[in-house]
């Protein structure tokens, strides 16, 4: 008959759902840290429970060895002859059992670490057990029951173990109360957790999914099919389906009438929005579907990038077409698989603006390229951070002027140097001068008769006053007249 001992050991591995060897092994471990404790030893110790009378006992065990020489260590060896004097059968390389009390003598503190780590050994053969158990369902909707409620974890009871269900895992929709009965999906199983190992998630896609697969018919029998689901828990799921029979429309059935299908997996959401979409392999119409309700003016699929999408919607649609915080387009990305860049119809237009005067912009000319500047001045302007002749053109007199080394004679030698240049690039032709000038335009001279007095004066400073001389000689100088000359005066009477 079995003792007391045994029996309650056998009630405890069926309530924890355990083999009850487990249980025998950790009190008979228990035992073993017990009485090393006690007799302060390191020999190899050893327990056995008696099934029948509820007695442990435990042994030191030795190896038995042939001779003296060949003990290396006597806390673990004995010799042949030492050892039949405890037990006449034994043999060399046989295990020598040497019995040591311990009813009545283990006291308090001892029998306080056995229970320690009796109730370790249980909490890990327990955890085992659940992972064991559960790790190969991870995924599957269970019912469970709310247990308890530890500050932002909710604790459900699941019939054989305890899972957890921590915030991240929780719609914001939602609230529980002990006792309450609700259908949960499985995470994951951990096996090092201080808690429940058992993960159960109400955030997850699959529990949509499972869902729809019991109250459609459709979908729970395979006319129907579930291709993708987005979900934020609490604020919006989009699904895509389609139908296998041409037929049967997959939305509506999805739906159902008056929608009452779907407005009872809203309501099991506790209100969360559902968005039904159907599939469409082409991603192009298929992004089209999974933007709704914004509607797209044009899709296109950017090229030399992988499953990269450009949403182009008119202006009024932007903030639809992207949701409160992005949710709209994030939902969108990730029920495709593809990224989505979505653009209004003014920022593609000023796009194309951009790219077009890119394509269309001049390319920068170096000053040294350009005919009439000297190496000096050229030198001048790029200390002052001007290398380009474009850059050149677009400062003012007073901008050069400020440039130390340019007075105002060098800005109209920059400035007759740079109208020449473009006047010879929109004339097709650039005419190199011999002199200090280097180049000018045919256009200048023949729009100012003063243009050669002007470039000469700019060629070289030093002929400003020969130059304004024969300006002063050519307008003082009388001109030939064709008229013939007024009759002089006749003298006066007066005079002779």
């Amino acid at each position: 008959m079995a003792s007391e001992l045994y029996n309650t050991i056998d009630a405890l591995s069926r309530e924890k759902g355990i083999d009850p060897q487990i249980v025998i092994s950790a009190v008979e471990d228990a035992i073993v840290v017990a009485t090393r404790k006690y007799y302060k030893t390191q020999e190899n110790l050893r327990a056995e429970l008696d099934k029948d009378t509820g007695k442990i006992r435990a042994f030191a065990i030795k190896t038995v060895v042939e001779a003296p020489e060949q003990v290396e260590d006597p806390l673990l060896q004995v010799t042949l002859d030492d050892a039949r004097k405890v037990n006449p059968s034994i043999e060399i390389g046989g295990e020598l059992q040497i019995p040591k009390v311990t009813e009545g003598i283990l006291g308090r503190i001892a029998a306080q670490l056995a229970k320690q780590v009796i109730f370790q050994k249980v909490r890990e053969a327990e955890r085992d057990t659940v992972y064991n158990e559960y790790i190969g369902r991870v995924g599957e909707i269970v019912n469970a029951t709310v247990k308890r409620i530890e500050g932002p974890d909710v604790i459900f009871d699941l019939g054989k173990a305890e899972s957890r269900m921590p915030r991240k895992e929780q719609s914001r929709l939602e609230s529980f109360a002990i006792g309450e009965r609700v259908r949960v999906v499985i995470a994951r199983v951990e096996r090092a957790s201080k808690g429940p190992a058992v993960v159960v998630s109400r955030a997850a896609p699959e529990l949509v999914q499972h869902l729809f697969q019991t109250e459609v018919p459709e979908i729970y029998d395979g006319t129907v099919v579930i291709r993708a689901i987005a979900r934020e828990a609490g604020e919006r799921t989009k699904i895509a389906v389609m139908s296998k029979d041409k037929d049967v429309d997959a939305v509506g059935a999805c739906v159902g009438m008056k929608g009452m299908r779907v407005q009872s997996i809203i309501r099991e959401l506790r209100g969360e929005k559902i968005d039904i979409i159907e599939y469409h392999e082409d991603a192009v119409t298929f992004a089209e579907k999974a933007l709704q309700p914004a509607k797209v003016s044009r899709v296109s699929v950017l090229e030399g990038t992988e499953k990269h999408l450009e949403v182009v919607v008119d202006d009024s649609q932007l903030s639809l077409a992207i949701g409160k915080k992005g949710q709209n387009v994030r939902l969108a990305a990730k029920l495709l698989g593809w990224k989505i860049d979505i653009k209004s119809e003014e920022e593609k237009r000023q796009e194309v603006e951009q790219q077009m005067s890119q394509l269309v912009a001049p390319s920068s000319t170096p000053l040294a390229d350009v005919p009439g500047l000297g190496e000096g001045l050229v030198e001048k302007l790029s200390a002052a951070g001007v290398t380009t002749v474009e850059a050149l053109a677009d400062m003012t007199p007073e901008q050069l002027e400020a440039i130390e080394g340019i007075g105002p004679k060098t800005v109209e030698k920059i400035s007759l140097a740079v109208n020449n240049y473009f006047s010879g690039l929109e004339g097709g032709e650039i005419a190199a001068a011999e002199g200090d000038l280097g180049a000018e335009s045919t256009e200048a001279q023949e729009t100012s008769p003063e243009g050669s007095l002007e470039e000469v004066a700019a060629e070289d400073p030093a002929a400003d006053e020969t130059a304004e001389f024969e300006a002063v000689s050519e307008t003082t100088e009388p001109a030939e007249s064709t008229e013939e000359p007024a009759e002089e005066p006749a003298p006066s009477e007066g005079k002779k």
